[in-house]
């Protein structure tokens, strides 16, 4: 948490995480912490957070591939 909340001076609940990762409105309004998620989080740990969140795979897929799209290379979870 610590990854996508100190740098920006966001602090963030893990469940606020999860509802982010899968919102297409991240990717919309370019969502620091979601971007820094998505970028800067490890895929094992990326996988591990969505698994014990419960959050959508393919939520957080779309997410990743408009955060992709904008940042100019492929996020792990841009599948």
């Amino acid at each position: 948490m610590s990854t996508v909340s100190a740098p920006y001076g966001v602090l963030l609940t893990a469940a606020q995480l999860a509802e982010k990762i899968a919102d297409i409105n991240s990717a919309d309004s370019y969502d620091c912490s979601v971007f820094a998620f998505l970028s800067e989080v490890s895929p094992k740990l990326q996988q591990s957070f969505i698994d014990e969140m419960g959050v959508s795979k393919d939520a957080v897929a779309e997410v990743a591939r408009k955060f992709s799209d904008v940042a100019g290379y492929k996020l792990p979870l841009a599948i």
